[in-house]
């Protein structure tokens, strides 16, 4: 089972450079429990960023950068398939 909705969406963020961003979601409830990946204008964001750290539905960018910066969305997965949240926007100023 893998229900429809999140229980929180991920909000936009704005940070200035250098200052930590978080991002946050709750994934909707599933049997077994999702796991919860983010993908950054569409693209899946992998560990190998030292600066990222991804625990339960949130999304941690320690020293953000104007790279950062795009629309983020928070995925729940299970053996049953996937469902992705509403996007996030990610401003680094």
């Amino acid at each position: 089972v893998l229900r429809d909705d999140f229980r929180q969406h991920p909000s936009d963020v704005v940070v200035a450079a250098g200052e930590p961003a978080i991002l946050e979601c709750v994934p909707p409830r599933g049997h077994p429990e999702p796991s919860v990946t983010w993908k950054k204008d569409g693209v899946q964001l992998g560990d190998k960023d030292e600066r990222l750290t991804m625990r339960g539905g949130k999304l941690m960018l320690a020293n953000a950068q104007k790279s950062d910066a795009g629309i983020y969305v928070c995925v729940a997965t299970n053996v049953v398939g996937e469902k992705s949240s509403e996007p996030a926007e990610l401003v680094v100023f």
